[in-house]
């Protein structure tokens, strides 16, 4: 399986966190993995950073941010040209659906953690 570089955004160094629980269960899958979260920290050897990484051969995002804080992050990923973004539930934005659209990335409304269990990451 190709390892797909994820960008978890909204990572957090809580345990009961599901952007915790999808950065463990995307480095046990083999894919590297970046996180970007309110505060600096780690979780499973990943550094988690304040700052969005300038990397530009991210597959996937998986936002787990809710809507009022992903305004700050539109321009980002534009720019950043993924693959595609998962809107994790809590996370759907229609607005930021269709401006990804429009951009050729695909938005999907899913669970990252059900998607990489059932084999559809």
């Amino acid at each position: 399986m190709p390892d797909k570089k994820t960008l978890v955004l909204g990572a957090s160094e809580t345990p009961s966190r599901y952007s915790n629980m999808a950065m463990r269960s995307l480095k046990a899958k083999g894919h590297t993995v970046l996180a970007v979260g309110k505060k600096e920290g780690r979780a499973h050897g990943i550094d988690i950073h304040k700052s969005t990484p300038p990397d530009q051969d991210i597959d996937t995002v998986t936002l787990y941010l809710n809507p009022s804080h992903q305004q700050d992050f539109y321009h980002y990923l534009v720019a950043l040209k993924p693959r595609r973004v998962i809107f994790n539930p809590g996370a759907e934005n229609p607005e930021l659906e269709d401006l990804l659209t429009a951009q050729g990335i695909q938005p999907i409304e899913a669970c990252t953690l059900v998607m990489l269990s059932t084999g559809q990451y």
